[in-house]
């Protein structure tokens, strides 16, 4: 319901760019569909080789962020939304590319479950890109960031894809923060873009300007980051999903 909302936005002519994951995928299909159907004339960016495959398949050109120049909107899915829209990206491993795609959009446009509605994030652990150089050192400056905000002792894992390191588009390698929760995004964020060897993180943090929520009647739930997140939907809509 979400994915089919945010295609609903589409119009003829426009540049997109075009999330990663479960959710970005459903998109991509129903996009296709009406790419095929209506004609659309279209010119989109990937967030990922996996989209850009699945967007090939489903009658969709793809070309690269630079040909476009600058985007009309960017539908991506979260792993994590707050009630200021802020978000925790990167389950799929390509939150690089889709903050890098995000931010050359006038629009963020994110689709989800109620379940990724959350009252503060870090529940769901937080990735981190960084470079295979240095690796442990960078671990090691990722923990003592977190001791410094008061959230050390907390899990600093390795991604891995079966027995090796997931290694992400980049060719780089992602570890994920098992915080349960992150009372100061903008601090964290700070802290972690102040590391070298980090490449990118999975905080999202002002750049959603629209988020759907597919509810399982078929409808949906749409939050504006210029009028923030209903105290009712916070309270208890969810629960109705």
């Amino acid at each position: 319901a979400a994915a089919r909302a945010a295609v609903a936005l589409v119009e003829d002519g426009m540049k997109l760019g075009l999330g990663t994951g479960s959710t970005a995928s459903i998109m991509v299909e129903l996009l296709g569909a009406r790419v095929q159907a209506e004609g659309l004339k279209l010119r989109c960016a990937a967030t990922s080789k996996t989209t850009a495959d699945l967007a090939l398949r489903n009658g969709i050109g793809i070309e690269s962020l630079d040909q476009l120049g600058w985007l009309d909107m960017t539908i991506d899915g979260a792993d994590e939304v707050d009630p200021d829209l802020h978000l925790v990206k990167g389950g799929g491993g390509a939150h690089l590319r889709e903050k890098v795609v995000a931010a050359a959009s006038d629009r963020m446009v994110v689709i989800a479950d109620p379940g990724k509605i959350v009252d503060q994030l870090g529940k769901f652990p937080l990735p981190v890109e960084v470079l295979q150089f240095g690796f442990e050192t960078t671990r090691k400056l990722i923990r003592r960031a977190l001791d410094d905000l008061g959230l050390g002792g907390h899990d600093v894992m390795h991604r891995l894809r079966g027995s090796d390191p997931w290694l992400t588009d980049e060719g780089n390698w992602i570890l994920d923060l098992h915080l349960d929760a992150i009372p100061e995004p903008v601090a964290l964020a700070h802290a972690l873009s102040a590391i070298p060897g980090v490449v990118e993180h999975g905080l999202f943090l002002g750049m959603c300007d629209l988020a759907i929520i597919g509810k399982a009647d078929g409808s949906v739930v749409e939050l504006n980051r210029d009028a923030g997140m209903d105290a009712d939907f916070l309270a208890g809509e969810g629960e109705q999903f």
